[in-house]
């Protein structure tokens, strides 16, 4: 059953509107003005909003902007007795799905929200579809510390806020800064990735901002850098530790001002990006050192998520092999392997110093070398260091 609230400071309205569309087989909720309509839109998710626009405390084209800043996806319809040609073209622009006067054309306002509901569900399907097509991988575990990162992420992406993600090689930093950006606002918008560490410094520059032609020897035409790439969505700056002092430079102009400018270029041009930052190092100590700008450090870091080795979640590792498992035999078109509980328990008192990613190396080594059942003296043979 679809939830509807109807925000109006006229009961009369509220009351009839309440009784016609709980007819029709909606669930209604009723607010009497724009601040307790936003205070239970807050709380419960509605698939449409009917909100009025001249109301007490907060009205309905304040309530229509806060509502979208917070849920782009919702279709409100704005219904007022009150209302000119200008009100209604206000609310369209601001993201009001549309605008009907009082007393409402009550077939009209069906069918109105009847679209609405089938814009949720297209909305809705499309995001499942880019998701499915994005191919992010589920990230696996059951542990506490991979636990609070999945409430960290569910918190902090319908934000713009930017992130540094902090751990060892291997751990998944990566998968982090995608779900970030799959479970934020940006979702449609495109993922940039950098790895800072990959890229010569004297080229950095050119890769993050661009270039104009002729700008050096091998500028023989201009290149759109990768802020500009990621304009609408994600910018993930991997290995920032690594970044260059002139490079670092330049990042913090473009958090600061939203402005970047090409090499050999004099024209500020604006992008509008949000930006996830990870690391290896122990960033506080390369500020020590001279090697990091504290004030780029404070601009990427407004929330850090810090992600475990392998070594500190060994809890998950059943969990892990599972998946690996299934993906590589299913990769190899071969029938899973069993692995004996003995066997997982093998894993479990390895050191891994190369984290998850070692760990789908070993059992893919273990699969291919294994016979059908993977069993401890396997562990022992194709994991464990000879002593």
């Amino acid at each position: 059953m679809s939830n509807i609230l109807i925000i109006d400071d006229e009961k009369a309205i509220r009351k009839t509107l309440s009784e016609i569309l709980s007819y029709e087989g909606y669930k209604i909720d009723e607010s009497g003005d724009g601040e307790e309509g936003f205070r239970k839109f807050k709380e419960k998710e509605y698939d449409v909003i009917l909100c009025d626009i001249k109301m007490p405390r907060m009205d309905g084209i304040e309530f229509l902007e806060k509502a979208k800043e917070s849920n782009p996806d919702i279709p409100i319809i704005m219904i007022s007795g009150h209302g000119t040609i200008e009100t209604a073209v206000e609310a369209v622009k601001k993201g009001a799905y549309d605008y009907i006067s009082k007393p409402p054309d009550l077939n009209r306002l069906l069918i109105t929200i009847r679209n609405a509901m089938d814009k949720t569900s297209l909305v809705a399907e499309t995001k499942v579809l880019k998701r499915r097509i994005s191919k992010v991988q589920e990230m696996i575990g059951a542990s506490s510390p991979i636990q609070k990162i999945r409430e960290t992420i569910d918190k902090v992406a319908p934000t713009d806020a930017r992130i540094l993600i902090t751990g060892e090689n291997g751990v998944g930093k990566e998968l982090v800064a995608r779900w970030v950006h799959e479970k934020s606002n940006r979702a449609g918008g495109p993922l940039i990735e950098v790895n800072c560490a990959a890229i010569p410094g004297e080229l950095i520059e050119s890769e993050l901002f661009g270039h104009e032609k002729g700008s050096f020897t091998s500028a023989v035409k201009q290149r759109i850098g990768k802020f500009e790439q990621a304009n609408t969505g994600t910018l993930f700056l991997d290995e920032i530790g690594d970044m260059s002092p002139n490079a670092q430079a330049k990042v913090l102009r473009a958090l600061q001002e939203g402005k970047i400018t090409r090499v050999g270029g004099d024209k500020d041009i604006n992008v509008d990006v949000r930006v996830i930052a990870a690391t290896n190092k122990d960033l506080l100590k390369e500020v020590d050192e001279k090697n990091f700008r504290l004030d780029l450090y404070h601009r990427l870091s407004v929330i850090i998520i810090h992600v475990p080795s392998l070594n500190e979640r060994k809890d998950d590792i059943p969990l892990l092999t599972d998946k690996f498992m299934n993906d590589i035999c299913n990769e190899y078109g071969i029938a899973r392997k069993n692995i004996e509980d003995d066997a997982i328990r093998a894993l479990q008192e390895y050191n891994w110093t190369g984290n998850i990613r070692e760990l789908r190396n070993v059992v893919e080594r273990l699969i291919i070398l294994s016979a059908k059942t993977i069993t401890r003296e396997d562990v022992a043979s194709y994991v464990l260091p000879k002593k």
